[in-house]
């Protein structure tokens, strides 16, 4: 089971990857996530979400969220803006400086902030104005442009979206709006079927990226409730998407590229040869012990202490809820006055057996 259709380039060969979060895919976590990518798979790689009109204008090697490894291959950082001048700026400094081997528009985020600006999920009300956007992009960059979108809101002219035949007139209007990105120039696209107005409320309506799969022929990424290696599978199959990515289920459990992985063929990750991926609740808690050890050791490297705690609070508040008594550990963080307090609490905590479920009802 492999991709489909090209995504990036030909290298890509691994159809997991993980989703650009706001406080989480900065550099300290996307190294530790790559320490459980199987040798010889290759997959994206995405950033925080940068703003556009800041870019211009910062320094690159200093910002926390544009930070990055000289190792790291296959990023794509994905930007937020409507502004063609700023956007422009944005990626060709990507491009050229930081070394982005693609770039991904955001058309998914619901946050006010995005909304009073015009930009995020605001896109995807007017599919003429998002293909501009994608258009300016596109016109400015020299590697592949991507666009990540939420399932389609209701759009303006289109009536009785909510009445009967509304699933056909949205997913009309969806295919219709990948269509414009894709004449645009957009390379690939993900899908998030949630819309806005649910965030991460209810169930990601796989069928949308099924429908979209069988309407168009752009490569597509799947996105949504994918909380297992098994969940990954059953995406790629249910819906024949040409990868499936996997948000904060993924940073909690990393190694779910390498339980993946094994279902593929891939040998095991680097300096893992010979084993055989943690699976189990006893096994999976130890593992995150593991992990957020290396996590810490990561953060220490990249960031002033103070910024360092403060990611890896965020990281254990979001992702602890798959450890039963996972407020322990959020416990243990808060109260460490330093990285070497943090570290010796991780690790006393990890000391005995703790368990770690597949499933919690944080959506994603």
């Amino acid at each position: 089971m492999g991709l489909r259709r090209t995504i990036l380039n030909e290298q890509v060969n691994f159809p997991l990857c993980l989703a650009p979060m706001v406080g989480l895919t900065h550099v300290a976590l996307r190294l530790m996530v790559r320490e459980y990518l199987p040798i010889d798979a290759k997959t994206i790689w995405p950033t925080e979400m940068l703003n556009s009109r800041r870019l211009p204008n910062e320094d690159f090697a200093r910002t926390p969220e544009t930070m990055r490894a000289p190792q790291e291959e296959n990023l794509v950082p994905q930007i937020l803006g409507n502004e063609e001048k700023a956007v422009g700026e944005s990626v060709k400094r990507l491009i050229y400086e930081w070394g982005a081997s693609g770039i991904d528009i955001n058309m998914g985020c619901p946050v006010q902030k995005a909304l009073k600006h015009n930009y995020g999920v605001a896109l995807m009300g007017d599919a003429d104005y998002a293909a501009r956007v994608v258009e300016m992009t596109v016109k400015n960059s020299t590697v592949p442009v991507s666009v990540k979108l939420r399932a389609a809101p209701q759009p303006a002219g289109v009536r009785n979206l909510q009445g009967a035949g509304g699933d056909e007139d949205s997913n009309a209007y969806l295919y219709r709006f990948v269509m414009k990105l894709k004449e645009a120039g957009a390379s690939w696209v993900c899908l998030h079927p949630r819309t806005a107005v649910q965030k991460r409320r209810g169930t990601a309506d796989w069928s949308q990226i099924k429908g979209l799969r069988e309407t168009t022929d752009l490569p597509l990424i799947g996105n949504g409730d994918i909380q297992t290696d098994e969940d990954a599978q059953n995406m790629l199959v249910q819906t024949g998407c040409d990868m499936a990515m996997a948000g904060r289920a993924l940073a909690a459990r990393p190694w779910m590229l390498w339980q993946f992985g094994e279902r593929l063929g891939f040998a095991a990750p680097r300096g893992k040869e010979g084993r055989c991926a943690p699976r189990g609740p006893i096994e999976e808690g130890a593992e995150y012990g593991r992990a957020l050890l290396q996590l810490i050791d990561y953060s220490d490297q990249y960031f002033s202490e103070e910024l360092a705690m403060r990611k890896i609070r965020f990281y254990v508040r979001t992702t602890s809820v798959w450890l039963d008594f996972g407020q322990s550990l959020v416990g243990v963080c808060a109260k460490a006055k330093n990285l070497r307090e943090m570290e010796s609490g991780v690790r006393a905590l990890f000391e005995a057996p703790i368990e770690m479920c597949s499933y919690t009802e944080l959506r994603q």
